[in-house]
Parts: C-alpha cells; sequence; structure tokens
C-alpha cells in the first residue's frame, strides 16, 4: 500500500516509516519538522487546506494513498500549555480524519493513548489487568483530547459505514537505548505505577499499526498495545499487593507480564509483542 504516516519524524513515527517501509509498503511521511527528504512532506496539519492536499496529491511526491497512519501530536501532557496541546491534537484529528473521508481513504489507523484508561492511576483502576470494556477516564486535557478523538471516529464510521479507524491506546514508547534505565526502576514500586508498570516497545508498536492496517474491517475498535512485559523485574503480586492492595483482581496477573492487558489485540489483530527490555538486559550480560 501507499500509506500516510502523520508525525513521521516522531518517536515511534520515526521507526513506523522504517517498519512499514521494510515490510514493502510505500510511505509518505507527513510532519510539521523534518529535512527535505524522497518520501516527506513538510505539513501544518491543524491547516485543513494542507492537510486535505497532502493526502490527495503532492506534485510528483504520489497520486494519492491508500491509508493514513495518524501518529502526529503533542505526545504527552505538560509540554505546551494546556489549552494549546488540546486545540492541536484534536484540530489535526479531525482535519486528518475528515479529509481522508472526504478523499475516499477508507483505512486509517490513530494513536490513542494509554491515558485514556485514567493514567496516571492516582485514582486506582477499577480492576487488575485492565483493558478496553470500561469507560474512559481522562484525567489531563492531553487525555481528554485522545478521548474525544476516539469519540469523533465513533460518529464519522457511523457516518460514512465503509471507513474503517483503528485506535491503538500505546503504552509509553521506548526504544532499545530505553532500556538501560529499567533496572533501576526496582528500587521503588512507586515510579512507575501510573501507568500499571506498562510500556511498549516502538518496533512492536509497528507491529501493531501493520496488523491494523491489514485486518481491520469498517467501523470502530480501540486496542491497548503494550508489552507482553511490565517494566520491573519484581513479581506482580509483590507490586499490586503493595501498591493497589484492595483493587479486585479478574485475571492471573503471571509473574511480570503486562497489567495492562493485550489480549483483545491479541485476539482480534494477531498482534504478538516480539520485544523486551528484559532481551536487551540478557544481551548486555553475555556480554558483560
Amino acid at each position: 500500500m501507499r500509506i500516510a504516516v502523520t508525525g513521521s519524524t516522531g518517536k515511534l513515527g520515526t521507526v513506523v516509516a522504517r517498519e512499514l517501509r521494510a515490510a514493502g509498503h510505500e510511505v509518505i511521511g507527513l510532519d510539521v519538522e523534518g529535512a527535505r527528504a524522497p518520501g516527506f512532506v513538510k505539513v501544518d496539519l491543524t491547516d485543513y487546506g494542507q492537510v486535505i492536499d497532502a493526502l490527495g496529491a503532492v506534485g510528483d511526491r504520489h497520486e494519492g494513498v491508500d491509508a493514513v497512519v495518524h501518529l502526529a501530536a503533542v505526545p504527552a501532557p505538560g509540554i505546551r500549555p494546556d489549552a494549546a496541546t488540546f486545540h492541536n491534537n484534536i484540530t489535526a484529528s479531525f482535519n486528518v480524519f475528515w479529509a481522508a473521508s472526504r478523499l475516499g481513504i477508507r483505512r486509517i489507523v490513530a494513536a490513542s493513548s494509554e491515558t485514556v484508561l485514567g493514567l496516571p492511576f492516582d485514582t486506582p483502576p477499577p480492576y487488575i489487568p485492565v483493558d478496553e470494556e470500561y469507560p474512559a477516564r481522562p484525567e489531563s486535557t492531553y487525555s481528554l483530547g485522545k478521548h474525544l478523538e476516539e469519540t469523533m471516529a465513533v460518529e464519522l464510521v457511523r457516518w460514512n459505514p465503509e471507513l474503517s479507524i483503528t485506535a491503538l491506546r500505546f503504552s509509553n514508547v521506548m526504544n532499545p537505548e530505553d532500556y538501560a534505565a529499567f533496572p533501576d526502576f526496582d528500587a521503588d514500586a512507586m515510579q512507575r505505577r501510573w501507568n500499571l508498570w506498562g510500556y511498549i516497545d516502538a518496533r512492536d508498536g509497528a507491529q501493531a499499526i501493520e496488523r491494523a492496517l491489514a485486518v481491520a474491517g469498517p467501523g470502530f475498535e480501540r486496542y491497548i498495545i503494550a508489552a507482553a512485559d511490565t517494566v520491573m523485574s519484581r513479581p506482580n503480586a509483590e507490586l499490586v499487593a503493595e501498591v493497589y492492595p484492595d483493587v479486585p483482581l479478574v485475571a492471573d496477573l503471571g509473574v511480570n507480564d503486562t497489567l495492562l492487558s493485550i489480549e483483545k489485540a491479541r485476539r482480534e489483530l494477531g498482534y504478538e509483542p516480539r520485544h523486551s527490555w528484559r532481551d536487551a538486559e540478557s544481551s548486555l550480560t553475555e556480554e558483560g
């Protein structure tokens, strides 16, 4: 497919563009920042005219795309003022979704966020492991925007039954160079309790996107996308007993299994994480 990837110069977007190209797809990167290069178009996604032009055709770059992967956003709370984060993210998402629909692009995969689950879990989650079944609990304007983007997608596919929008609720995105810090997390269970000790390797994030592009049907679905394990060496039972002793447990926690349930993504998308910080640590230990 020819796939437009917004946010293609970001942490996740860079890996997604690389992995999709390696899988044989043609990728058109769209971002507000980035150097001039083949397969890249500089676009302000908050300007609808630029968005519909970039998705429809850009000179001799392409004559339209088959799918859109929408990753562009202010990526977390606290980077910009709350109102600026909300205005940027919700406007960019509306422009991308609306332009794609107007142009007849029927397949969209968008980055949602684990934050809609209630992060940071200062108020404990309703149960552990968490999943997609309980209502969104946004606790910041960033998360509120992500929740509203999902809600917008629900209505857009109702208006256009041929449209497919898949929201991937990514956990905290990590690259291999980030893993050196992980062993230090064990000293304080509270340090990473804000997202139930979760993370996602960017390469597995790209895998989830490719699976959604391949198998998602018309309509809207949301999926938690996380690694298969936690960031901790300490066992889950110990962590939960210390930090969330009164939260109901609704499934076997495993020793270090993710507490952000990825069972729906496994079952419906065929997603299966291939990368773990433990593999990187083992490799360093063997080399040492």
